[in-house]
């Protein structure tokens, strides 16, 4: 996916935010969309050595059933039934990445450019269908779908992309969280500087919030031998949780006040 093929988002009104599926990309939505990456990487890991692998993948993909059910229902974007979806994509990407490698055998540079290009045939072919991949324009079944999808593919990949710097890398936690977040920057330093497109700097540094949650979770929660703070999973999982339903509960008042300022 070449910049040309990719055309800058259209200004968000709010009133126009308010008939979207998805959020405004604000400063509060990066935050909550790290720490559910981050999040979504410690619980995959907590429920995967608590129940086995296969009953683990079963329950987060039921999960996220459920979660996606509820997203397509309602009409309007709902920061509560969002984040729970996305939080729900998050801990069954990580467990089908993380699937591929441990129970399959997939080496983590196949299955990084496996999910790559998974990404790019998603975005090539919502390109061609709707003309455009900004999500300020999700608000057709058909957009979401092709948006969901994406998001999927986006989990997946950044949860290979960062096992694959800490272990095929030998990088380490800390320092892949410090890298990812140094190249998360750059997608919005080349939009504000060169002018990089809109929609391609958003989606480039959407996929890097991945690792770089992970990453930090995982320095969080992993044992001091395997170069972590050794805090633990569990409870690792249990305080970003409690942090992210703070967050969701600060969008959902504000997201109602937005809309009984535009009935």
């Amino acid at each position: 996916m070449t910049t040309a093929q990719l055309r800058p988002s259209e200004p968000a009104t709010s009133a126009r935010a308010v008939l979207s599926k998805v959020p405004e990309v604000t400063a509060l939505f990066w935050v909550a969309k790290v720490l559910t990456t981050g999040m979504g990487e410690t619980a995959s890991d907590t429920l995967a050595n608590s129940l086995g692998p296969i009953p683990a993948v079963g329950l987060g993909g039921l999960g996220l059933l459920v979660a996606l059910v509820l997203q397509f229902r309602v009409k309007r974007y709902v920061p509560v039934v969002y984040w729970f979806a996305i939080v729900m994509v998050s801990v069954f990407g990580t467990m089908a990445a993380d699937g591929l490698h441990v129970v399959v055998g997939v080496p983590y540079p196949v299955s990084a450019s496996l999910f790559l290009v998974s990404l790019v045939v998603i975005f090539a072919w919502w390109k061609k269908a709707e003309g455009t991949l900004a999500i300020d324009s999700v608000r057709t079944t058909r957009r979401e779908l092709f948006y969901w999808a994406a998001v999927l593919a986006t989990f997946a990949m950044g949860t290979a992309v960062g096992d694959l710097t800490a272990y095929g890398f030998n990088l380490g936690w800390l320092e892949g969280a410090l890298l990812f977040a140094v190249a998360i920057a750059l997608p919005a330093l080349a939009h504000w500087l060169l002018r990089l497109n809109a929609v391609l700097a958003f989606w480039l540094a959407y996929i890097l919030t991945r690792p770089l949650g992970a990453s930090l979770a995982d320095w969080l929660g992993a044992p001091k031998k395997h170069h972590g703070l050794g805090y633990g999973y569990g409870p690792v999982t249990a305080v970003l949780t409690a942090v992210i339903v703070l967050v969701v509960a600060y969008l959902q008042a504000t997201h109602g006040r937005q809309k009984r300022k535009h009935a």
